[in-house]
């Protein structure tokens, strides 16, 4: 059942402006047609009798053609001309005549017989065919009135779109119309699926609700980091209950002009409420909804009325109404509290990355129409690809595709899946050259980043160390950890820190001197040391949380709140910061010192092979087994 919809102008030119055109055709016609008048044809030696006679008036010459007037009108000598009215009908007269004569110019004597007996003398140029006359009169004119019937289309159109400004041209996905979407089609969200079944089951069977006076949520917000889903499962619950699907963007709400928002979510719910079920869906709903009155003095009038106007909607909604609204955000923090509350949108679903198994999911429904060759392993590039989204994978899964195609091979290979995943990671492969002291530097870092994981018990396991430019990287370290970790101990921390600093100890030790290949590690280290000191209370300070820039996205609340900690706090937290980070490139120089040969040994096999798979590492570095008692105890050093 679709919306009533209010009676618009009919597209289209009116009748009334065909009916001018016409009108106008014909006098143009009229005007610019030569005109017919009966003329009586006559030899041309008839004509200088007559002339003689002075019964001429005035002729016109005109190509072979003589067209005249005769002072007494002059009877036909030809019986077909006249016709009988009775036994005494008279012959018809005629004032004007035509004669033709091909040579009129060659004859020397006419002009001056014709001024010899006083006729007037006219000289007319040849006639033009009636297409010339056509286009030469008429088009322009009908060029005109065409060019006048569309500027008045125009303005018609013009002025029908500005009394439907205000109207919300939701784009409606009927389910009879497009391929259904179903719970099936999603993985890795089976808590968002079984907190969303309630909202199916209500589109489904609302009588069993009301029955016993149960108030179903009126909105859901969906609530996740970009591209785990959000819209996909908004379309299965539409798919699933079967019900027409209502997809909006929230920034289509705003516009210039202050109140056509507000206009737009009016229409928005007349046309949702008009359908009967439906599941009304507006993406990115932090552009309309922020929080009303952030920033420093500046106002958007435009998008606090349309904020104020969803309000009111959402409070007016009849409980008969099959009409739930959902909603996805990736930004929940900086949405009005007036959203929120119960009765708007009463629940929260969270939507996070994927586990380990949510992955492998993902990537089957995703391969499902690709050709794999029998040595994919999904599950494999499940454990690779931690904390990737679902789009993140659907992409891996196409460049693996088109990384097939371009080679020529009908199947997808695992190195097919390798290489994107490079790709999509770190950039494509460039073709550098570098020079043979560039080369060892690269060599020396990464070696010292894979032999660091190596060694340390709590890193993840080193699956492939290259040397191969990729993107703005000169060379990659790449592990796979084991299992999706949720909660980090201080020794994990510290292992991650460790491992940042690898590249740097081992460029200094190897070389002798250091370079600026190590600005991303320091940046991603000193972060990381940051937040251990200020979030979750690793430092000296103790157990003891600290505002960051990165909490208050707005920056009229910044400033309006200020710092909460003094200038001795700050100055302890750069010390906390700069002891972790000295204490562990000590640890790392320690490790990578006492075994330096490994170290040599697998920058020379770096330099020849320029990437190293696990199996290759097994080799040159012997198993991964370590005393992780006494390891584990010096990690734990205090700073």
């Amino acid at each position: 059942m679709e919306s009533p919809q209010p009676s618009q102008q009919k597209s289209g030119t009116p009748w009334i402006w065909w009916v001018i055109l016409l009108a106008l055709m014909v006098w143009n016609a009229w005007v610019f047609w030569p005109k017919s008048q009966p003329e009586l044809d006559i030899p041309y030696s008839v004509f200088l009798d007559q002339v003689n006679a002075d019964n001429v008036t005035r002729v016109r010459l005109q190509g072979s053609e003589i067209h005249g007037v005769f002072v007494k009108p002059m009877a036909s000598p030809k019986s077909d001309q006249t016709l009988p009215q009775g036994p005494a009908a008279p012959a018809p007269t005629y004032a004007d005549f035509r004669t033709t004569f091909p040579e009129v110019i060659g004859d020397q004597t006419l002009l001056p017989s014709l001024n010899a007996h006083h006729v007037e003398v006219n000289v007319d140029p040849p006639p033009s065919p009636w297409i010339t006359l056509l286009l030469t009169s008429g088009l322009p004119l009908l060029l005109l009135v065409l060019m006048v019937l569309w500027m008045g289309g125009q303005a018609a159109r013009s002025q029908s779109g500005i009394f439907n400004f205000g109207r919300m041209r939701a784009r409606q996905r009927k389910i009879e119309d497009a391929p259904q979407v179903t719970f099936a089609d999603v993985a890795g969200a089976d808590e968002a699926k079984e907190g969303l079944s309630a909202v199916v089951d209500f589109l489904r069977n609302p009588q069993k609700y009301h029955l016993v006076g149960a108030r179903i949520p009126r909105g859901v917000l969906l609530v996740g980091p970009p591209g785990t889903g959000k819209t996909l499962l908004a379309r299965a619950v539409a798919g699933e209950a079967g019900v027409p699907f209502f997809n909006i963007s929230a920034s289509e709400f705003v516009e210039m002009f202050v109140g056509v928002g507000a206009s737009r979510v009016r229409d928005l719910f007349v046309q949702a409420k008009g359908a009967g079920s439906a599941i009304v869906f507006i993406d990115e709903l932090d552009a309309v909804g922020r929080r009303r009155g952030a920033g420093l003095g500046t106002v958007n009038d435009e998008r606090e009325q349309t904020l104020n106007q969803l309000l009111v909607e959402m409070d007016g909604f009849d409980e008969q109404h099959g009409v739930i609204i959902l909603a996805a955000t990736n930004r929940p923090d900086v949405l009005d509290p007036a959203l929120l509350r119960p009765g708007r949108f009463d629940q929260q679903i969270t939507i996070g990355l994927p586990d380990r198994i949510g992955r492998e999911g993902i990537l089957r429904i995703h391969t499902r129409q690709l050709q794999l060759a029998p040595d994919v392993e999904l599950h494999l590039l499940a454990r690779t690809t931690t904390g990737s989204s679902g789009a993140d994978l659907a992409n891996l899964c196409n460049e693996a595709a088109l990384i097939a195609a371009r080679e020529g091979r009908s199947s997808v290979a695992m190195a097919d899946f390798e290489e994107a995943l490079d790709r999509l990671l770190l950039g494509a492969r460039r073709t550098l050259l570098l020079n043979d002291r560039d080369r060892r530097i690269v060599a020396c870092h990464e070696a010292g980043h894979a032999l660091v994981a190596w060694l340390l018990p709590l890193a993840d396991p080193v699956y492939k160390v290259s040397i191969i430019p990729h993107g703005r990287a000169l060379g990659v370290t790449e592990q796979m950890p084991g299992e999706d970790s949720y909660n980090y101990s201080r020794a994990d921390l510290l292992t991650r820190l460790a491992v940042m600093l690898g590249g740097r100890v081992a460029e200094e030790i190897v070389q002798g001197e250091i370079t600026t290949g190590a600005e991303n590690d320091l940046v991603e280290a000193t972060r990381l040391a940051r937040r251990m000191v200020t979030r979750w209370g690793m430092g000296s300070l103790g157990p003891m949380a600290l505002s960051t820039d990165e909490e208050q996205p707005f920056l009229g609340y910044e400033l309006a709140q200020g710092r909460d900690y003094s200038e001795e706090t700050a100055a302890q937290i750069d010390r906390d910061v700069e002891q972790l980070l000295r204490d562990r490139s000590q640890v790392v120089g320690d490790l990578l010192k006492d075994a330096r040969q490994k170290l040599d040994r697998l920058v020379n096999v770096l330099l020849k092979e320029e990437t190293i798979d696990r199996d290759t590492l097994v080799e040159i570095l012997g198993p991964r087994v370590i005393e992780a008692e006494e390891k584990v105890s010096s990690l734990m050093k205090t700073a």
